[in-house]
């Protein structure tokens, strides 16, 4: 019975040590990030071009290393994407829009990185993953006092979401999902800091990321449609704005509902290694 119980003992010692080592090692294969960069915006009214009216972004993450080739990493960030001019001039629709994104991402190192004597100080990488986005498109319009004011457009349903004479369009939901990717380099400037810098697409399932995205309807379907229809009306149809007394016929083409909307996110980031930030409260146990 006795070397039985020894063995059991011996057993669960064995099984926990792994554990406490998973630990350990938690805080030292672990870093924060602190992001800083931009966000832009794919979608009807900017031509499809990637590289056009970013918009400031950051956030904050935390990466793990798995091993010297894999890492999972988290992040919340804010940021906004915009078009105040749309590349139709006679459309001419705008549209700006906060966005707040949770995501949860893995990496791929093309080098063995890590603190380890024999890795690479530094490597390109990719990422890929799923996230979760609110996104709520607002356009301005002038007031009769001569200034500007903001509104949102999703309520407004401006393509006709909701009616009895488009019952197939339904109105959009403002948190959705999405799938980010993309390319970066990271570096290992210290055993406690780290630089990345990465450049990300975001693909989302909606095309109406600004508001845009079938055919016009008429006037009278909008006014009734919404709490403040004539309101709603105006910012469908901006056409008058450029031509005067123009307006767009039903079933005339908005947008293109072929394509869903994208955003891209590039940023640099400083590491920040949990050893060096809490280390010092696993030496303070040790030493009680």
């Amino acid at each position: 019975m006795r070397k039985s119980g020894l063995a059991i003992l011996s057993l669960m010692l064995s099984l926990l040590m792994p554990l406490q080592a998973q630990r350990t090692d938690f805080l030292s294969s672990s870093e924060i990030l602190l992001l800083g960069g931009g966000m832009n915006y794919l979608g009807d009214l900017n031509n499809q071009s990637a590289l056009t009216m970013p918009r400031l972004a950051g956030g904050i993450g935390l990466r793990y290393r798995i091993d010297n080739r894999w890492a999972f990493r988290a992040e919340a960030s804010l940021g906004s994407v915009a078009c105040e001019k749309d590349y139709i001039e006679l459309r001419n629709l705008s549209f700006k829009s906060n966005i707040f994104e949770l995501a949860a991402l893995a990496e791929f190192n093309f080098a063995p990185y890590g603190p380890g004597a024999t890795e690479s100080k530094w490597t390109p990488y990719l990422f890929g993953g799923l996230a979760l986005f609110h996104y709520n498109p607002m356009a301005s319009y002038s007031v009769s006092e001569g200034g500007t004011q903001w509104a949102e457009l999703q309520p407004l349903c401006t393509e006709g979401q909701g009616s009895a004479a488009y019952p197939d369009r339904r109105p959009y939901t403002l948190t959705q999902l999405c799938m980010p990717f993309g390319v970066g380099v990271k570096f290992r400037i210290s055993k406690s800091f780290s630089f990345s810098a990465e450049y990300g697409f975001r693909k989302t399932w909606t095309d109406y990321l600004d508001d845009v995205s079938k055919t016009y309807v008429g006037r009278d379907v909008l006014i009734g449609n919404s709490t403040d229809g004539a309101l709603s009306a105006m910012l469908a149809d901006r056409s008058g704005e450029v031509v005067e007394g123009y307006v767009n016929a039903p079933g005339i083409k908005r947008g293109d509902d072929s394509l869903d909307d994208w955003y891209a996110y590039f940023h640099v980031s400083l590491g920040i290694n949990l050893e060096t930030m809490f280390g010092w409260m696993r030496s303070k146990r040790c030493r009680k």
